[in-house]
């Protein structure tokens, strides 16, 4: 059988730490082949191996049978092979066409040539059904517009093995649907995808076969149309997983938290994006705000956590107005943040986990005395937290954030806001970008919260998790509460009609 990509025997290590050992992943042409495995597993460690970001320690790669040297990313381009990567790599005021064009420029007599690039570019996002304006600025698009934006890159590189790493973590479900479809096309045109997801169900709609990895190591490829999720899910974690949430009837208390008659307005547009927003969680339920991304839950986030300041309205929690309290005093009376941006709020990315753990405890004893940080109080606290939610990493706690898989980063936050021992836990996407053993783990963990009668607010675009997590569901469009439903009543077409704007509900 002659493979297009071969890597045979490839082994990466970084410090404390084997992200590969010894793994072989042989790639057909003309195929979706997905790569599945768990936070951490060492995927996009091989991805980057591949894509020439970092070198193996042993291990060969061969191209059509011949063995090829890939020492940077210049290199596999050269190959033909192209990556959209997990974080994009775009530069944010730059445009469209200036970030597809970057470092394959065509110039000039000293000049930027960009009117052939330019009808080049139109031309492929017709054909692939990439709509996007190629003169607007990074800056200015959606996360779902800067991912075609990726794409059209490696497709005006002439790309011919594209690399996709994680590339459904950051969208919507009507992007991912698109995204799904792009791929398909691409194959069709002779193109070879290589697919890094955790999504079981993804992975049944569009791979061919699937490479499993765990904690660094090959365990096998299996051919999609004949495995069930189940046996990839276990293939993947090592155990069964139950993809299905257990949770007994919720058992209600005092209201914990109220929003009343809230309005932002956008500070550059001047345009309501929250709109006379009123609703309550009471102590012991889970209450998830769903809707589709862009439709004011952000931002009706930031006002209840003090990200933002609201232009109207008041937030109250346990009975007392805290509309205009700083974030910190917010903490301190018993409010948690799950934010959904993990690197802009979650983590501070260059400090390490020890320190990332106390981030709002640090200033309190035990872990300073008479003004000095008590580094061994702060890495005993941290060692017990990395033990009891599982966080995987190189040097424990004294590993660089960065340095950390995206679900590890996640767990480390999840950690921390639900080790405060919050009255009110604002989870926004929690398990976004996780696999299955982690998104298990995740939600085991909300409801525990919830039976110990926490009041959880739950912000999520997954339509499974709003469906099984949630003892209530508001519906936000257009920055307006248009429904409020009980998810053992209402089907997930009709809750997608609430969200898409094409039903209103009665309000109780």
């Amino acid at each position: 059988m002659a493979y297009i990509i071969e890597m045979c025997n490839i082994t990466k290590e970084f410090p404390g730490i084997v992200a590969n050992d010894d793994i072989t992943l042989q790639l057909k042409k003309g195929e979706i082949h997905a790569l599945l495995g768990e936070n951490g597993a060492g995927k996009s460690t091989l991805m980057s191996v591949l894509f020439g970001l970092y070198q193996p320690e042993k291990g060969i790669i061969k191209k059509n049978g011949e063995v090829v040297r890939i020492e940077n990313p210049n290199d596999a381009n050269r190959l033909g092979i192209g990556m959209v990567h997990q974080h994009f790599k775009l530069v944010h005021n730059f445009t469209v066409l200036e970030n597809i064009i970057l470092g394959a420029e065509t110039v000039a007599g000293g000049r930027l040539q960009t009117k052939a690039a330019a009808d080049s570019v139109q031309k492929l996002s017709e054909r692939y059904g990439l709509k996007v304006d190629i003169h607007a600025r990074i800056a200015d698009i959606s996360v779902g517009m800067q991912q075609r934006v990726e794409i059209l890159k490696m497709l005006y590189r002439q790309n011919e093995i594209l690399i996709f790493d994680e590339p459904t973590a950051v969208l919507t479900p009507q992007e991912i649907d698109e995204l799904m479809k792009i791929m398909k096309e691409l194959v069709s045109e002779g193109k070879t995808i290589l697919f890094i997801t955790h999504k079981l169900n993804e992975i049944k709609k569009v791979a061919d076969r699937c490479s499993v990895l765990r904690k660094g190591q090959y365990i096998g490829t299996v051919t999609v149309a004949d495995t069930s999720m189940e046996e990839m899910s276990e293939m993947m974690v090592g155990r069964k997983v139950n993809l299905m949430i257990e949770k007994n009837p919720a058992k209600t208390g005092d209201v914990i938290a109220r929003v009343q008659e809230l309005s932002i307005r956008n500070r550059l547009t001047h345009k309501m994006v929250v709109n006379n927003v009123s609703f309550e969680v009471r102590a012991g339920e889970i209450v998830c705000l769903a809707g589709i991304e862009g439709n004011g839950q952000s931002e009706l986030v930031y006002a209840i956590t003090g990200l933002l300041q609201p232009d109207a309205g008041a937030i109250e929690m346990n009975g007392e107005d805290i509309t205009h309290l700083p974030i910190r005093k917010r903490n301190e009376k018993g409010m948690s943040h799950i934010p959904e941006d993990r690197h802009k709020h979650g983590l501070v990315l260059d400090f390490n986990l020890g320190y990332n753990l106390v981030l709002q405890r640090y200033f309190r004893e035990p872990f300073q005395q008479s003004g000095f940080l008590q580094y061994d109080k702060i890495y005993e606290y941290a060692d017990e937290l990395i033990g009891k939610f599982d966080i995987r990493s190189g040097r424990g706690s004294r590993t660089d954030a960065r340095s950390m898989s995206g679900g590890n980063q996640q767990k480390a936050i999840v950690a921390r806001e639900i080790d405060r021992n919050p009255d009110f836990l604002i989870a926004v996407q929690p398990t976004r970008g996780l696999d299955v053993g982690a998104i298990e783990y995740i939600h085991r963990k909300l409801v525990e919260e919830r039976d110990q009668g926490k009041a959880i607010l739950l912000v999520s675009l997954e339509l499974d998790e709003v469906m099984n997590l949630s003892d209530r569901i508001l519906v936000i469009y257009e920055g307006e509460i248009v429904a409020s439903l009980d998810p053992k009543t209402v089907t997930v077409q009709e809750l997608g009609l609430y969200m898409a704007g094409s039903k209103r509900g009665e309000l109780a």
